[in-house]
């Protein structure tokens, strides 16, 4: 492990604020500034879409292409919530209250619908 190794931490143990506190360390200085919201908006749209390529191949239809060699399922979603992060620092959201209350909106609004739903029962 070298010291940039070590400047990240134990991954088993951060939380998403601290995640939040990292990627913007990382922003400053590694990737000198954010880009603005609008190209990461687009970037996030890109990297859903590598994820999506990953997912249509394992399991869909869709057979890997040569190409298709270079991704990977666990980068590609880090991709993701990088990006995320990155949006939720630029626009003030910490993540960690906005999780906290959309999974409380989600157990209210949802308390039986999914349990009621004859689609998802076995």
């Amino acid at each position: 492990m070298n010291d940039s190794d070590a400047s990240l931490g134990n991954p088993d143990e951060m939380t998403i604020l601290e995640l939040q506190g990292k990627v913007d360390s990382w922003i400053k200085e590694v990737g000198v500034r954010y880009f603005s919201e609008l190209t990461n908006l687009a970037v996030l749209v890109e990297e859903v879409g590598e994820l999506s390529r990953i997912l249509a191949r394992t399991y869909g239809d869709q057979s890997f292409k040569k190409s298709d060699a270079a991704y990977s399922l666990p980068d590609e979603m880090a991709d993701i919530l990088f990006v995320l992060v990155c949006l939720a620092n630029q626009t003030g959201v910490d993540l960690t209250r906005a999780i906290h209350d959309n999974l409380l909106k989600k157990t209210m609004r949802d308390a039986t619908r999914h349990r009621d739903n004859p689609k998802l029962q076995p």
